[in-house]
């Protein structure tokens, strides 16, 4: 079996735990059973971004969602080979724990005859990482906004077709999901609260209608990114290139997911060149990487005679 599964930017500031875009930067898993005597449980050939972490056979994501959901359904959970390239910065806020966990569950899926519809794949991948965003946008692709009620995930997507551009800028050092959470409040005032939701109604305007126009307010947020500027230390210095008259063509930028990348939305004429230069001059940070993509595709699968 061949998945490719994209990354994704959560949040996109005001949709906190409710919006996600697929990005052209993917996940490519090509898996078999080993039928070999004796055969270990997981083998991996890891290229691309981060290999030596991906060919960890030990704690390996993909590989202990596979085998959990298989034992917890009654099926036998036969060794795998995996061969991974990977494109997908680790540690960043780009939805690669999304990705292995629903590469993880389709696995099983497909190895384990299980028989389940996308949703499910969905539901079940969504419960592991505890919030749809991410999931449902590696699922699905381009813009997608996703609710959960009662362990079930409802979505939608839009803006498959937009020529925008997207730049990411990632810092030298990583943040974990954990304690980026932390950092947050247990409750908000009733002005942050629609303040957001005034935002998150426009930012989903914004792509369902291709309104770049919208996206410098759209992805103004009250609710997780200025309890995360200590921990991202870019979220600061970026935030202000949507205003920037000298960065023509920033249209909105965010804090990617829960950090520390930073997402930048650039419209189809922008000078690239001109606003990395921003970016960087911004950033004060000798290792910032700034990787240019594009809004991407959901998760593909294809069934192959060999790796």
């Amino acid at each position: 079996m061949r998945l490719v599964l994209p990354a994704t930017s959560a949040n996109l500031g005001s949709g906190f735990d409710a919006a996600g875009l697929a990005l052209a930067l993917t996940l490519t898993i090509d898996a078999e059973v080993n039928a070999a005597p004796n055969a270990p449980p997981l083998t991996i050939e890891a290229t691309g971004r981060n290999a030596d972490r991906c060919s960890r056979t030990s704690n390996n994501m993909i590989f202990e969602t596979y085998r959990e959901l298989l034992e917890h359904s009654g099926h036998a959970v036969a060794p795998l080979r995996l061969r991974i390239h990977n494109e997908i910065p680790l540690g960043m806020g780009c939805g690669s724990s999304a990705a292995a966990l629903l590469g993880g569950v389709m696995l099983a899926n497909h190895f384990g005859a299980l028989g389940w519809p996308t949703d499910a794949c969905v539901n079940e991948a969504s419960r592991r990482e505890g919030h749809p965003d991410n999931v449902a946008a590696c699922a699905l692709g381009a813009f997608t906004v996703s609710a959960e009620e009662g362990g079930r995930v409802t979505a939608a997507t839009c803006g498959a077709d937009l020529p925008w551009r997207l730049l990411l800028a990632l810092p030298s050092a990583s943040l974990s999901t954990e304690r980026a959470r932390a950092l947050l409040p247990a409750t908000y005032s009733r002005d942050d609260a629609v303040a957001n939701l005034q935002r998150t109604a426009l930012l989903v305007a914004a792509f369902a209608q291709g309104r770049g126009d919208l996206l410098r307010v759209a992805m103004q947020d009250r609710l997780h990114q200025p309890y995360r500027m200590e921990a991202c230390p870019l979220l600061p210095r970026l935030l202000p290139l949507a205003d920037d008259p000298n960065a023509p063509g920033v249209l909105g930028v965010a804090l990617s997911g829960a950090g520390p990348a930073m997402l930048l939305i650039v419209s189809a004429d922008a000078d690239l060149g001109q606003i990395s230069a921003r970016i960087r001059a911004a950033a004060a940070d000798p290792q910032l990487e700034i990787i240019e993509t594009s809004i991407g595709v959901g998760a593909k699968t294809s069934v192959v005679s060999s790796i």
